[in-house]
């Protein structure tokens, strides 16, 4: 009997989740699917541009783990660029960790959405706020 997927840790999730090459009819397009954890591992190898190892952790994967998603995410970005077709982002086996700060300590943390009614591991304070995160300028096309 196959093991139960493990959530992978993400930091990020995309507000704009479809991307189509310019000047083509959505009915004449394929799509490539990207899960949430695929464009995680993208964002943190090659956006953020860490190592393996600290991406693995930061996902809460294996290294091994990592490897083979990134290697997916990077198969499927270039089938989409270069045979032209759509990027739909959805879907995986993903868990949302907020990076906080404490506002009494400095203390930062991540800790699952489901999760922020915790206190600071550090001085056990409620006194904490989400830590933001850098978005991109809104200037593609769907």
């Amino acid at each position: 009997m196959a093991r139960p997927p493990k959530w992978r840790h993400v930091e990020f999730v995309p507000d704009i989740t479809y991307f189509k090459p310019a000047g083509v009819p959505l009915r004449q397009l394929e799509e490539v699917v990207l899960t949430v954890e695929e464009l995680e591992a993208i964002r943190l190898k090659d956006l953020e541009g860490l190592e393996q190892e600290p991406c693995a952790e930061r996902m809460n994967i294996s290294r091994p783990t990592f490897v083979r998603i990134i290697n997916t995410a990077r198969r499927k970005l270039a089938e989409a660029l270069v045979k032209g077709k759509a990027i739909r982002i959805e879907g995986g086996n993903y868990q949302f960790v907020q990076p906080l700060k404490c506002q009494d300590c400095g203390n930062e943390w991540k800790q699952p959405q489901d999760e922020l009614d915790k206190e600071c591991p550090q001085c056990h304070s409620t006194n904490w706020t989400p830590k933001k995160m850098r978005r991109g300028h809104r200037h593609g096309h769907s």
